[in-house]
């Protein structure tokens, strides 16, 4: 399975240019799934709801299903948070898995960079950074690709052109 990510600082863009991306490459054909690191607590369940009191009681995982979608839910406990490497072996396979954060793990990635935000870019120390998203031009870049933040379309054809799948997916080559 193909992995490539989308890092930078909070509120960049990544969200955005990552959305826009998924449905641009659903729209070509490919299966896509995504992984989202967030750094902070957060919950998907609400107080109250029977799958929320499961996991108050202690509860390691539960599994809420219904004809439409089902979520796992772990609870970490006193564990150590997973690695990438463990949360991609999880997932179904895909055409393309891409990864929003994990900004220090070594997947290729490119970072959306806002000089505006004033925010240190992350490619200087990065070698796995393959290209820069800005709405800016970025005078320091000289070594890789600065890519239109607000062009997904040509953010997409980089990326697949990085993870070597072709530009579309016809239904005879899906995989």
């Amino acid at each position: 399975m193909k992995v490539f990510g989308l890092a930078g600082w909070s509120n960049s863009g990544k969200t955005t240019l990552m959305t826009a991306a998924v449905a641009i490459l659903t729209r070509r054909g490919f299966r896509v799934s995504t992984i989202k690191h967030a750094h902070h607590a957060f919950d998907i369940d609400r107080p109250g709801k029977d799958s929320f009191r499961h996991r108050e009681a202690g509860a390691s995982e539960v599994l809420i299903t219904s004809g439409r979608r089902w979520a796992l839910m772990h609870e970490l406990r006193d564990e150590d948070e997973p690695s990438l490497e463990d949360m991609v072996a999880r997932m179904t396979p895909v055409d393309l898995l891409l990864v929003e954060g994990f900004k220090r793990h070594p997947h290729p990635k490119i970072e959306v960079h806002r000089p505006s935000f004033g925010k240190d870019p992350l490619w200087p120390q990065d070698d796995t950074v393959v290209a820069v998203a800005s709405d800016e031009g970025l005078p320091d870049l000289t070594d890789r690709p600065r890519l239109d933040l607000n062009d997904p379309e040509a953010v997409v054809d980089f990326i697949l052109d990085h993870v070597d799948l072709p530009r579309t997916m016809g239904m005879e080559t899906a995989q």
